[in-house]
């Protein structure tokens, strides 16, 4: 057995794991027990980071995490072409194991990562670190996580914010690079949406709270539409506000909002705002008007490199379903960009 089958089985077995995990109530085994107190801890780090939204990230990487999946994925490159290097990869830690698709694409592919990790994502990653290791020994040289300044590194991914790019791109600009930049989603409707679409878009709008670069921040709605239908359809998400985060951003965005004017839409738990942007703050979703379709898709393919999901029934090339921004699959790559793509050719 080779080195490539030995990372590829770690992987398949680390989903073997995380489906037993999330699909028993009771706890077996020494790693199910530190993976449920990797989660408390994670919880207590970061209070966005809840069991509900760590387990969903769990269990969908668990359904990717299988032999086939994997195969079919990989199947579709030539590894033979990859150089063995270091990649040093920046994560961002806006929603959990939010960089765990670079971990395995890098390792994948044959190479070596060395990780800056976010301060609001460490523990479940180092958990992930140390459950493959475990698995596969020959990974514990493969897997850097580091704290210091990185150096010796072949190739670079960054994820950040529009302000963090310029940075990246100066420090890193010398050798090959993916920088990610501020991308959000959008959700088109027409007014014709059935109950069960709209309900399906609350999950998008408010799993992890919104803060994904998946989350829906912003309704694209014909003139006249009627927001009762959507509030109602998403009324049963309302237990977010319990959240104690949540409710202070809603608090704040809404006093923020009526000191400033601002006409808004309250339900209780959603702020919506006529705003011409596509970042909407937490517990807030901006809306605007369009004319037509034809406009609105000039509009969006103009704004191309600004969006990363578009949902929608049967109105844009695509186009995602209602429900479904949280899904990916492994070929969903972050901006667009074909991370195993990159990572073979340089």
């Amino acid at each position: 057995m080779n080195e490539h089958q030995r990372i590829f089985i770690a992987f398949v077995k680390l989903g073997e794991f995380l489906r037993e995990y999330c699909s028993s109530d009771v706890n077996q085994g020494e790693w199910s027990q530190k993976l449920e107190e990797t989660i408390i801890l994670a919880k207590h780090k970061n209070g966005w980071f809840t069991k509900d939204n760590v387990g969903f990230a769990l269990k969908t990487w668990s359904e990717l995490l299988k032999g086939n999946t994997l195969s079919d994925w990989l199947g579709a490159y030539d590894l033979q072409q990859n150089k063995t290097k270091t990649v040093a990869v920046i994560m961002a830690g806006n929603i959990p194991l939010v960089g765990f698709h670079d971990l395995l694409s890098v390792l994948l592919t044959g190479n070596k990562i060395m990780a800056r990790l976010s301060s609001n994502d460490t523990i479940l990653n180092y958990f992930i670190k140390d459950y493959l290791i475990f698995i596969e020994p020959l990974l514990k040289d493969k897997i850097i996580f580091s704290e210091e300044r990185m150096q010796g590194y072949d190739a670079v991914i960054a994820t950040g914010s529009n302000n963090t790019a310029r940075y990246f791109e100066h420090y890193f600009g010398k050798v090959p690079n993916i920088i990610r930049k501020n991308r959000n989603s959008i959700a088109v409707l027409t007014g014709k949406e059935s109950h069960e679409q709209l309900a399906a878009l609350g999950e998008d709008i408010f799993r992890y709270y919104g803060l994904g670069c998946r989350s829906v921040s912003k309704l694209f709605v014909p003139l006249g539409y009627d927001f009762d239908t959507f509030f109602t359809s998403i009324y049963s998400y309302h237990p977010i506000i319990e959240q104690k985060k949540y409710e202070n951003n809603y608090d704040y965005n809404k006093a923020v909002y009526l000191m400033s004017e601002f006409k808004i839409l309250d339900n209780g738990f959603l702020i919506l705002k006529n705003d011409k942007s596509y970042a909407s703050p937490i517990a807030s979703l901006f809306y605007e008007n369009y004319d037509t379709l034809e406009k609105l898709k000039e509009h969006l393919e103009n704004d191309r490199n600004q969006l990363q999901c578009v949902v929608g029934d049967g109105i844009l090339d695509g186009e995602i379903a209602f429900g479904d921004t949280q899904k990916p699959s492994l070929t969903d790559y972050a901006d667009g960009v074909d991370t195993v793509d990159f990572l073979l050719k340089n």
